[in-house]
């Protein structure tokens, strides 16, 4: 034990348990921690402009890397504007933390009006987060951020929010500060492994269906493996992009709100095999799994397992020792699979042209930005036009390569969100497609990009609308726009105020030769390229339904 205030206590604690870096915004209830951070030179501060912007970059970083992402906020205000974020690392299933401060501990619960006061802030979060706890006592400090990071590293990744109260930052006593503690990944029941294998391993046409899960668990090389052993076809959520190269022979594609290769392949499956995906359809559709196929789920979250469509068998683990044991079990090539690469082919080149005929220019943007990465790049998909699109016809090629807001579908996430991965991946190139309205809600942040030196490329699709809201009032209320048109500054001019570099492009016939000059530079980019109002997939009906009104 040390004397030691519990600012100290919680700096070294996150030092401790393997944080490296904090993306934070000062305010009085914080300033102890601030004072802290000043002597831990092991912990980078990212200081952002918006505390909405540290949640988000602390999942983009938290996403990309696979390690817990670290926000720290004043209470109240603070806490609220963060919510968003913390909402879509929610949906995403990110490890992040974000730690809060609090009203004086003498004043908690007795509603007087402190400054930045919330009746019980931690009730706000208990929907957000998968765990949530505060101290009033400085000596207990560490082992609430202990406990905070065994929720981030087992189980099934969601962030969890800690609680300190402003006059506990600075109280000094004697404390024990505890050691980074690895916990063991759960592993699937030997009968289940035993069950699915054998069903597998008799299957004439099987299929994997990875998700989001199959991220975060690292599986790649075993789901390639066993796709292999299988001679299985993948598709992927959108979460789920990159866990399985999209480059590969087995590939399909992504299956997006009842488009891409679902409708094909699905039900030619007699097994199916899902991974981290909690399987919900949105829209509902009449290619979903049928109860005369067999469906072995694969879920570190024993809720989601059944919890959308019902499983032969259910096997709550981690999804990366799951397939080790499975594959184990099935001991080597399988023999059964009836699937042959011209079926293959077929499915992927269908689902293509479905996908071009739809959306013929957003694809021939999608390409572009692709022919420009490397294999290895970060794609931060916004939801605009171009981003929702790009889930269909982007294609991932490596892991944690791809980045969704997943169904919490929140406008303006994906540019603090590159800045998160990209300080988290600081070799790796990092490309953000934004619509206008989005890039509005945290345009600021451009001040973060030129102040870390970050050589983020932001795309920004300008249609002067919030297009998505504008597409459906033209086409599902006969025309009748409100308040979807918007006004928008020269964004090249913006950019450059804040001593970025900005790109206007007059069509999108410019966008390869702009973004192979961005990814080349020393700075963050951002271009704007013009595009007239597009719709959006989930405004076009899946093959087979017919129009949704």
């Amino acid at each position: 034990m040390a004397q030691m205030t519990g600012a100290q206590a919680l700096t070294r604690s996150l030092v401790r348990e393997g944080v490296e870096v904090v993306f934070a915004l000062p305010g009085v209830q914080i300033m102890e921690a601030f004072n802290a951070l000043y002597d831990e030179p092991s912990l980078r501060l990212v200081l952002v402009r918006h505390e909405q912007s540290a949640a988000y970059m602390a999942d983009g970083y938290a996403r990309t890397t696979g390690k817990p992402g670290v926000a720290m906020v004043v209470p109240g205000p603070g806490a609220l504007n963060a919510t968003a974020a913390l909402g879509t690392a929610f949906a995403s299933s990110s490890p992040v933390m974000l730690i809060s401060g609090q009203i004086e501990s003498y004043n908690l619960g007795l509603n007087r009006g402190a400054l930045h006061e919330i009746g019980e802030q931690l009730d706000v979060f208990k929907h957000l987060t998968k765990w949530c706890g505060r101290t009033t006592e400085s000596s207990e400090i560490p082992t609430l951020v202990h406990r905070a990071m065994k929720e981030l590293t087992t189980g099934r990744p969601r962030p969890v929010e800690i609680e300190v109260p402003w006059d506990i930052l600075p109280s000094q006593t004697e404390i024990e500060l505890l050691e980074q503690e690895v916990y063991p990944k759960r592993r699937p029941e030997p009968a289940h492994v035993r069950s699915a294998a054998d069903a597998l391993a008799h299957a004439q046409r099987p299929l994997i269906w990875a998700g989001g899960g199959a991220r975060e668990a690292d599986l790649s090389p075993e789901l390639l493996e066993l796709a292999q052993v299988l001679n299985a076809p993948v598709i992927t959520t959108p979460e789920g992009k990159g866990a399985f190269p999209e480059d590969n022979p087995l590939s399909l594609g992504t299956i997006y709100n009842g488009h891409g290769p679902g409708h094909h392949v699905v039900p030619q499956a007699d097994v199916i095999l899902a991974v981290g995906s909690r399987m919900h359809m949105v829209p509902p559709v009449d290619w979903s799994p049928q109860p005369h196929q067999t469906l072995i789920q694969i879920d570190a979250d024993p809720e989601e397992v059944g919890r959308n469509i019902p499983v032969t068998t259910g096997m709550v683990a981690d999804g990366r020792l799951a397939l080790q044991d499975l594959l184990a079990e099935l001991g080597g090539k399988t023999s059964a699979s009836q699937w042959v690469q011209g079926d293959l082919n077929s499915i992927r080149n269908a689902t293509k042209e479905e996908i071009r005929a739809m959306a013929p220019l957003q694809v021939e943007i999608i390409n572009t930005i692709r022919q420009e990465l490397d294999d290895d790049a970060i794609m931060v998909a916004g939801t605009t036009e171009v981003g929702y699109w790009s889930h269909l016809a982007f294609p991932a090629l490596t892991p944690r390569s791809y980045l969704t807001s997943s169904y919490f579908a929140t406008l303006g996430y994906a540019f603090p969100t590159a800045l998160g991965a990209k300080i988290g991946n600081p070799n790796r190139q990092v490309v953000a497609t934004s619509g206008d309205g989005g890039f509005g809600y945290a345009s600021s942040e451009l001040a973060t990009a030129v102040q870390e030196g970050l050589n983020v490329v932001t795309i920004l699709f300008n249609n002067e609308s919030f297009g998505a809201s504008y597409a459906d009032q033209e086409n599902r209320f006969d025309g009748r726009v409100i308040g979807t048109r918007i006004h928008n500054p020269d964004y090249a001019k913006l950019a450059e105020s804040y001593g970025a570099v900005g790109i206007n492009l007059s069509g999108h016939e410019e966008l390869g030769p702009a973004l192979r000059d961005a990814l080349k530079a020393n700075s963050p980019v951002l271009i704007e390229v013009p595009i007239p109002n597009l719709v959006p997939p989930f405004q076009i009906s899946p093959p087979g339904m017919a129009r949704r009104t």
